[in-house]
């Protein structure tokens, strides 16, 4: 009987004890909410103390002046992933072959290449004698293949020719201004030489006029020289050749040259 009793008496003081408990956490929990909205109405504070300075961005406030967004800088972790290289190797691999490859086509393209100047020969040779002075003239039309293997145009600015018999100048002649040649390609250019026999030379005409001798053939001394320029580079080409005229009559056959030097 006295054992019942005490059981019950002790189940009883649990309950209650149980009951306490579960208010007292009601209450604390209450509590805490009340804090948490009294925090979120609390203003922002700095408490500055003998060794803190203000922050000087926000001035106190915990709010930065829209005025200012654009000029404050913000400071992110060393962790961050946007601080981490991505493919850091490849872009600078892709980036260094963009530009040796680039280089290298201006190399290619804008590399000044020489200019070929050829002799074609003769092309048309007139004879014409003076029979009072004793005088031959013949106009002798040459022809140079110039090339231009660049990729860009070059311009044939000058072309001098000089002929010369037995050491004696019987003509020259000068072109201004000759020729533009596209680029990667070939073009002829034709020019005529007038050579005088006179004077010293009036037994050319003799020569040139006996009717005993089938072929009137003499040797002359051709010296040409070409001047061309491209992209500011000025480039000499320079021929010299003997050639065989036929003084005794007109030719317009082609005739290349048969002796050079």
């Amino acid at each position: 009987m006295g054992l019942q009793m005490s059981v019950r008496a002790s189940k009883g003081s649990q309950r209650k004890e149980r009951a306490l408990d579960g208010d007292d956490g009601e209450d604390l929990l209450g509590d805490s909410d009340d804090r948490q909205e009294d925090i979120a109405r609390f203003p922002y504070v700095e408490f500055t103390g003998k060794d803190s300075v203000t922050c000087p961005t926000c001035q106190g406030t915990g709010r930065i002046p829209k005025g200012q967004i654009n000029e404050l800088v913000a400071l992110i972790p060393y962790s961050d992933q946007r601080l981490q290289p991505q493919r850091t190797k490849l872009y600078v691999f892709i980036s260094i072959f963009l530009c040796l490859f680039i280089s290298g086509l201006v190399v290619f393209f804008l590399f000044p290449r020489s200019v070929v100047v050829s002799d074609d020969g003769i092309r048309v040779v007139i004879v014409t004698f003076d029979r009072n002075n004793s005088r031959v003239v013949i106009d002798m039309t040459s022809t140079l293949n110039i090339s231009n293997s660049n990729f860009y145009t070059v311009s044939v600015d000058t072309l001098t020719s000089q002929v010369q018999y037995m050491k004696t100048v019987i003509g020259t002649k000068q072109m201004n201004n000759v020729s533009v040649i596209p680029p990667l390609s070939e073009k002829q250019v034709n020019y005529t030489v007038q050579l005088e026999f006179r004077g010293a030379l009036n037994y050319v005409y003799t020569f040139c006029t006996m009717p005993s001798i089938k072929v009137h053939n003499i040797v002359v001394f051709m010296q040409t020289t070409v001047k061309s320029s491209y992209l500011g580079h000025p480039s000499q080409n320079s021929l010299e050749a003997y050639r065989y005229l036929d003084c005794g009559s007109n030719s317009t056959t082609y005739r290349r040259p048969s002796l050079n030097h």
